[in-house]
């Protein structure tokens, strides 16, 4: 792990301020100088690296942690909470493209999955090597931008082979098989985030997986650790978050919006999700980003 204090420094350098993608086509880069309350993001497919610092991941009610030198393999898109508990923090990832995979499997002869059930939608254990070298080639592109258009192709490929032949192969080719559970439960978790706001049925979506309504339900939860209802209201709550925060909408109107017909019901679940009712945790969310704001300016 001798190249994680040189990449904590290019990470440092380049990491935008707002903004997490970079000059790297797939690449993107988190930092933070102090510990953050907990906030709710989406996550997709990719491989993530911490290089200094800590933070702490909710995937429905499963906690990851994770520090430098650690990694995450993120096997399908996922409505999670996460905070910094360590800093200074920085990580960088790189997006896991199904289409890579796939064709490097068909181009090496590498077996399609057949593992009978889907892996976990987040997996963290220490880098490898093997993996940890590609990862420094990518991040030093951000100081050579003249090589960025003819080298990323080629690192990428190598970290995807370099996967195949890692602890993560069976997730990797989970990802890259069209056929495979993970990829059922995947359009299933793609068509619930498209349509959040519409009433969901079970049959179509275990239709659409190409399952059975019991195997369909098992795999899913095995994916989110939740099951398909809890993940739908995961993902309306973040949407009405984010909404709230616009300050485009009321309470009401939001959660009318995002599929709620009682506004009570709206408000309870709000509260046990985020610690406070929709209006006063969009109120305290505002005072944050202005305090933070104006911070920033001070320092400039």
């Amino acid at each position: 792990m001798s190249l994680l204090p040189e990449m904590s420094a290019i990470v440092a350098r380049h990491a935008p301020p707002d903004l997490s993608r970079s000059a790297v086509p797939g690449l993107r880069l988190y930092g933070s100088d102090a510990p953050t309350r907990m906030v709710s993001v989406g996550y997709e497919p990719m491989l993530c690296l911490v290089v200094s610092g800590g933070k702490q991941t909710i995937l429905g009610e499963t906690v990851y942690s994770y520090r430098a030198g650690d990694c995450l393999v993120v096997s399908a898109e996922l409505p999670v909470c996460g905070s910094i508990i360590e800093a200074p923090y920085r990580a960088l990832s790189f997006d896991l493209n199904p289409a890579t995979i796939a064709s490097l499997m068909v181009e090496i002869g590498a077996p399609a999955a057949s593992d009978p059930s889907p892996p976990s939608g987040i997996h963290v254990t220490q880098l490898e090597d093997e993996l940890l070298e590609p990862m420094a080639r990518l991040l030093r592109l951000l100081d050579r931008p003249h090589e960025i258009a003819v080298m990323t192709p080629m690192i990428e490929r190598e970290l995807v082979w370099r996967l195949l032949h890692s602890r993560h192969a069976a997730t990797v080719r989970q990802i890259g098989s069209a056929e495979s559970r993970l990829s059922g439960v995947s359009r299933a978790i793609n068509w619930i985030r498209a349509h959040y706001a519409e009433p969901m049925r079970l049959e179509a979506l275990s239709d659409l997986a190409g399952m059975s309504r019991s195997t369909f339900h098992r795999h899913f939860r095995t994916v989110t650790t939740m099951s398909p209802l809890q993940f739908q209201k995961q993902v309306r709550l973040q949407q009405a978050r984010a909404r709230l925060l616009s300050g485009a909408d009321g309470a009401a109107e939001t959660g009318f919006a995002v599929g709620y017909d009682s506004p009570s019901q709206f408000s309870r679940e709000y509260a046990r999700q985020f610690g406070l009712p929709p209006g006063r945790d969009a109120a305290r969310m505002r005072e944050t980003l202005a305090v933070e704001g104006l911070a920033g300016i001070r320092a400039a």
